[in-house]
């Protein structure tokens, strides 16, 4: 998936979550996360849920297992030619900064793309971008079912089995044993264009993980 149709599906996402309304003020007093916010997403409270996936292990799992610590939880897939990549290191390198700091946060890759990603090529994937990283796949089913919790927009792209891509969204989620969905960040810097950096990603999250 290049950045370009990585923008058009984040837009997408955007629009299924609500539109120009997605990123709102806040203005809550009642919001103990206030101060690391710089405003709020809406329909906030649809995101994230029940999921049943397969680990990188072969071991079936759900999100009580998956999500027991902060997590930063990414939808992705391993043949991504560049955006791919980028996130996934990008919050690997937040994880190691925000290490520095004391907070263990879990850094969590599901793939939109079962038919490729196996549990043993995800378990390549991630060992190389993380000691620490999770990588989940699944049937179809169950896919579609993790991505619908986190309304997650992925599309394939190609008929070629083997060359075929996957557009997606490109969102990392901040999610909370305790909390659940806390924040939203999107994509890493590339060779297209700037990003949320890995400092910027842990930074919003001491800040959250501080109030907790």
């Amino acid at each position: 998936m290049t950045r370009l149709y990585a923008i058009l599906a984040s837009v997408a996402v955007l629009a299924l979550i609500g539109g120009t309304a997605f990123f709102t003020l806040l203005g809550r007093s009642d919001d103990p996360f206030a101060p690391c916010r710089d405003g709020a997403v809406a329909g906030a409270a649809a995101i994230g849920g029940p999921f049943e996936l397969v680990s990188e292990t072969g071991e079936t799992v759900t999100e009580a297992e998956v999500l027991d610590r902060p997590a930063l939880v990414y939808f992705g897939y391993t043949f991504c030619p560049d955006v791919c990549p980028f996130d996934a290191a990008r919050n690997a390198e937040a994880v190691d900064l925000l290490a520095e700091d004391g907070f263990d946060v879990r850094p969590v890759f599901i793939s939109v793309d079962p038919e490729r990603d196996t549990p043993a090529v995800l378990a390549e994937f991630t060992d190389y971008m993380h000691p620490d990283m999770v990588g989940l796949t699944g049937s179809p089913e169950q896919v579609r079912a993790a991505t619908q919790a986190y309304r997650v927009y992925f599309s394939r792209r190609g008929e070629d089995p083997e060359t075929y891509l996957m557009d997606h969204s490109v969102f990392t989620y901040l999610m909370l044993p305790e909390e659940g969905f806390i924040d939203i960040f999107r994509g890493a810097p590339g060779a297209a264009g700037s990003g949320v950096t890995a400092q910027e990603v842990a930074e919003r999250t001491s800040c959250y993980l501080r109030q907790v």
